[in-house]
């Protein structure tokens, strides 16, 4: 039972670094109805920017505070430069803007500081603590209560206050919101600058824990599964889906993978997905879809 509940644990707390990748999606979505492929790609410059700064030599207060900066500032590029561009153009046009984006932004992160795979060390360590009788890693703690946090945050900000309740107004009606006197533009560079600074959260994180490379963009199809059981315009649901598809995982290769040649954590989640997607296409917590600007 213990060693259950070790796995368990386990998955529960990658789930919520999953869905700390997953509310960057919503984030956007919910605002503007576009699909933002390159959250990962913003994950991964994150990382990438406050690697190459403290390896010269930067504090890493310091180092963090630039990178903050900078994230916000890349965000509200993309927002203004690309996206608000685009308004009114088909869900299609907007989704293979932000997949251009993607590729761009990794680019630019390559250019910049190199292609050569960095260690990231936030000071924590990977030391198991006996909780219980259960064995938890320390990191996966820390960054499981980091993300908790955020997520939890961002729910509370968005559901819970004006600025929330402006949003959700502008999701489901931008030009009903925009006649009341709701500022769009506003609210949608807002959003993005949440989204980047989601994205260094993610960054650092995930970086600590497989090292800060090019295949740290990945990480956004971990959010994919959490997006299709949660919904992708729920913030709650990003929290749910990303507790299911985190236990899904592990106990799928743990009790399951040894029948069927073992292997099957990273595809597991996906068959799940698709059930979802077979019997409740919206998700757990999402909305019907909707035609916006």
């Amino acid at each position: 039972m213990s060693f259950f509940l070790e796995v368990l644990i386990g998955g529960l707390l990658a789930g919520v670094m999953y869905s700390m990748v997953a509310i960057g999606f919503v984030l956007i979505y919910k605002a503007s109805g576009v699909f933002n492929f390159a959250q990962g790609s913003m994950v991964l410059f994150a990382a990438l920017t406050y690697v190459g700064i403290v390896e010269r030599n930067v504090r890493p207060a310091l180092a963090l505070v630039i990178t903050l900066m900078v994230m916000l500032a890349l965000a509200v590029v993309i927002e203004r430069g690309v996206l608000r561009r685009l308004v009114n153009r088909s869900a299609m046009t907007l989704f293979m803007a932000t997949l251009g984006l993607s590729f761009i932004i990794e680019g630019l992160a390559q250019m910049l500081w190199g292609a050569q795979v960095h260690g990231l060390d936030l000071g924590i360590d990977d030391k198991p603590i006996d909780v219980l009788g259960i064995g938890i890693s320390q990191f996966d703690l820390f960054a499981s209560g980091t993300a908790a946090f955020l997520v939890l945050t961002l729910s509370v900000l968005f559901n819970r206050t004006r600025i929330g309740l402006s949003l959700r107004a502008v999701a489901d009606d931008p030009l009903a919101a925009l006649a009341v006197g709701l500022d769009l533009k506003t609210l949608w560079s807002a959003v993005w600058a949440v989204a980047g600074f989601v994205g260094l959260v993610a960054g650092l994180l995930w970086g600590a824990r497989v090292g800060v490379q090019f295949s740290l963009s990945l990480v956004v199809l971990k959010a994919l599964p959490v997006l299709i059981i949660g919904g992708f315009s729920s913030v709650t649901g990003t929290i749910v889906g990303g507790l299911i598809v985190g236990s899904f995982e592990k106990l799928a290769e743990v009790y399951v993978g040894p029948l069927v040649g073992g292997g099957i954590e990273n595809w597991a989640p996906y068959v799940l997905a698709l059930l979802f997607l077979l019997v409740r296409p919206t998700g757990l917590f999402g909305e019907a879809t909707v035609e916006r600007v």
